[in-house]
């Protein structure tokens, strides 16, 4: 949270001084950084601490730390940008200066904060905004750390962190399975299997639709062509997608205390799957599936929570019966890849996304049996993505379908 703050000119003068020093140790720091080729912040402390305390003898000796950390940290980022080629230099320019302070050097109380100086301890009495005690009174901690920046007219601004204990870590109580599709994520809650519409399929074919009459007749370096292909949206409404899948599995594991089973995929997935295929059309559907960036998206997502999830492995979970272990025949039905098939020996019927649910449950430990002769096994109820997309909760939208299904 940014926090301004006017003080006199005593003060201000104080802490000018400190920016300035502050601005030579970062310097230094960022050209031994480049030096040596490293950006370990332990390597830049060590490199440069004891010529630096001898040049800023009066500074306070944790300004050093923090500018240390500070050029860390931009040299990490530099170097990232730099592989993406996205830099415009040679090396990292220092052009704004904020100041990090640790809890050596910030003192800070709802009364005053304290900042430490070349000339001792300068005090400054802030007026929190609304914003703050609303995230105050919601029990969010103040950060022993922060950072400063100075302005014009003696203003100084403070960037104020704020923290919420660590959730414990729970033991799960149940499994969520999840399993990603082309065209769908069908999940089990409570035994019950609900496919969730993901329309990739559409969202693919219609952009490639868009770029092949674009393109057509055209060069790709006119300069009304490359506006046209820029303004295309497909990765950000595939993104905007994952992202609120994601949370809606991961807040359903969350409030179940539940952990979630993935797909343990191997690297380069759709190179493994387009291996024998000759359809140029679904070779390049399944590429732009992003399979793998569902996957990361909802572990990132279950990380934020403190969810956890179990990777298991993929191979033949479609395919095998959880019950008798034989193997499930999909017998033809027109597409590319037949939905129902039939136990070898139990002669059950199974739909393929229904039965790799339950099959990634027993290979993360689950034992729990598993459901027989139900209509709602076989053929899970499908939510397009009209109305989980608004949704907040998953377990509502399967109520609501079971509702309707009622009426009907």
């Amino acid at each position: 949270m940014k926090l301004r703050v006017k003080v006199d000119y005593t003060t201000y003068s104080a802490l000018k001084e400190v920016e300035e020093e502050y601005r030579e140790v970062l310097e230094d720091a960022l050209n031994y950084g480049l030096l040596n080729k490293t950006t370990s912040f332990t390597r830049i402390k060590a490199g440069i601490y004891k010529t630096e305390r001898e040049k800023h003898k009066d500074l306070p000796s944790h300004y050093i730390y923090t500018a240390c950390e500070d050029a860390s940290e931009r040299l990490d980022s530099f170097e990232k940008l730099r592989k993406r080629g996205r830099t415009y230099t040679e090396k990292p320019s220092v052009r704004r200066v904020t100041v990090h302070l640790d809890d050596h050097l910030l003192k800070f109380n709802l009364d005053r904060i304290s900042i430490s100086t070349k000339k001792g301890r300068v005090f400054i009495s802030p007026i929190f905004p609304k914003i703050f005690w609303e995230y105050y009174n919601k029990g969010w901690l103040i950060a022993s750390e922060a950072r400063f920046k100075l302005l014009k007219g003696n203003v100084v601004e403070f960037f104020i962190v704020f923290k919420k204990d660590e959730p414990k870590p729970y033991e799960p109580k149940g499994f969520i399975p999840v399993d990603l599709n082309e065209n769908s994520v069908s999940v089990l809650i409570n035994s019950k299997p609900v496919l969730l519409e993901t329309n990739t399929k559409r969202i693919t074919l219609g952009y490639e639709y868009k770029r092949k009459s674009i393109t057509t007749g055209r060069s790709t370096k006119d300069r009304e062509v490359k506006r046209k292909l820029r303004n295309l949206r497909e990765r950000d409404k595939k993104a905007d997608v994952r992202r609120k899948l994601a949370k809606l599995i991961v807040k359903e594991a969350y409030e179940s205390r539940s952990a979630i089973i993935l797909e343990d995929l191997p690297k380069r997935v759709p190179e493994h799957m387009v291996k024998n295929m000759k359809d140029s059309q679904l070779r390049l559907r399944i590429y732009r599936s992003a399979f793998s960036s569902m996957k990361n998206t909802i572990i990132e997502k279950a990380r934020e929570f403190g969810v956890p999830v179990i990777l298991v492995n993929p191979s033949h979970t479609s395919t095998i019966c959880p019950v008798h272990e034989t193997k499930i025949v999909y017998q033809p039905d027109g597409g590319t890849a037949p939905r129902v098939g039939v136990c070898e020996k139990g002669r059950e019927l199974w739909h393929r996304d229904v039965v790799s649910l339950y099959n990634l449950r027993r290979r993360a430990g689950d034992v729990s049996p598993v459901q027989l002769g139900s209509k709602e096994s076989h053929d899970p109820p499908i939510i397009k993505p009209g109305r989980w997309l608004r949704a907040k909760s998953l377990r509502l939208i399967m109520n609501e379908h079971k509702m309707n299904e009622m009426k009907v």
